[in-house]
């Protein structure tokens, strides 16, 4: 895995927004309302398209030179790169919500005593799967 990628995402300028698009990732699309909402926007389709491309193992192609992206008059291209390790460690430290069943009466007690459920479910799985670390 590469640790940086850099691409070409072309802004599209229409009456409603800017339309985001990268010519060599056809699955990275956004759009946005202002050229500076279009960088950040554009930056992060790419590191989640780029991220679930490596989860899911499937091919990252090269970057096609910026003086070969053809663009329309209406059309500007942007250069985004992306961090990968910097992506994946954010990626890895998201939290997920989970819905979870207990006993009514389970429940009453720990809310009585002020009980942090995630706080708790976190510890009791690090304890059961053995991890002796914070991953």
């Amino acid at each position: 895995m590469k640790e940086s990628y850099e691409f070409t995402a072309i802004f599209e300028y229409a009456k409603d927004g800017i339309n985001i698009r990268f010519p060599d990732i056809d699955e990275a699309i956004s759009c946005a309302s202002t050229t500076k909402e279009a960088l950040k926007n554009a930056k992060e389709v790419l590191e989640l398209t780029l991220y679930n491309r490596e989860e899911e193992g499937i091919e990252i192609p090269e970057a096609t030179p910026l003086e070969k992206i053809k663009c329309s008059e209406n059309e500007k291209t942007v250069n985004v790169s992306v961090w990968m390790p910097l992506v994946r460690s954010e990626m890895e430290e998201q939290s997920v919500k989970k819905t979870l069943t207990i006993p009514q009466w389970l429940n009453k007690l720990a809310e009585e005593q002020n009980v942090n459920f995630s706080k708790v479910l976190q510890a009791a799985l690090k304890e059961y799967l053995k991890i002796k670390r914070i991953l």
